[in-house]
């Protein structure tokens, strides 16, 4: 399988907390809510393309705990029959059992594990949210394509996507389109280490 990492990000890369005020107030974070403004049918539609390419997903705790308390409820959401019907995989040293089944918990070696799954058949498996989850895999050269759904908007703190101290990662834009709400969406393929040059000017 290829592992997706799908994000919403702020114009000054913040993914804390896109979906609601309240959806994740950690650290003392109160400016959530930030995407939703910026929704329309462009965007709405693309996502469920994206989703439709899912044979599995795999979360940190933090955001599979959000994802198990709603989804199950929204039945009548075009999106739920295949989040809650496709395996789940939450990464987590705490969690000992996970009813938004079918789940596997994997502890311990996250990246060994993942590099597993990977090793599966199938098409993507994707990670939603989950920032610190994917930062990691990202470093352990785990993660093949970035999905990036940018709004324009600047909200100036929050956790971010990637912080100071990232591990640098060279990137090829694969596609690149902004929907009529203004959200930018970038899909990238990751291509290792990054390139470094010295601009010649006009040699």
């Amino acid at each position: 399988m290829k592992l997706v990492v799908q994000q919403f990000l702020t114009l000054d890369g913040v993914s804390q907390s896109p979906g609601a005020p309240d959806e994740d107030t950690s650290d003392g974070f109160a400016r959530g809510g930030w995407f939703v403004p910026h929704l329309d049918e462009a965007f709405v539609r693309q996502a469920g393309e994206w989703l439709a390419e899912a044979d599995a997903f795999l979360f940190g705790r933090r955001t599979y705990e959000h994802f198990a308390r709603d989804w199950p409820r929204m039945t009548d959401h075009p999106f739920a029959g295949i989040l809650n019907s496709l395996p789940k995989y939450v990464a987590s040293d705490t969690l000992t059992e996970a009813a938004w089944n079918p789940t596997t918990i994997l502890s311990g070696d996250v990246a060994a594990q993942v590099a597993d799954l990977k090793r599966q058949p199938g098409r993507d498996l994707q990670i939603h949210g989950s920032a610190r989850l994917a930062q990691s895999l990202l470093a352990a050269g785990l993660v093949d394509e970035l999905r990036l759904a940018i709004a324009p908007v600047v909200v100036g703190e929050g956790r971010r996507l990637f912080p100071p101290g990232t591990t640098p990662t060279g990137l090829h834009l694969t596609d690149q389109r902004t929907t009529p709400a203004g959200v930018s969406v970038h899909v990238f393929t990751v291509t290792g280490t990054p390139d470094y040059a010295t601009y010649g000017g006009g040699e």
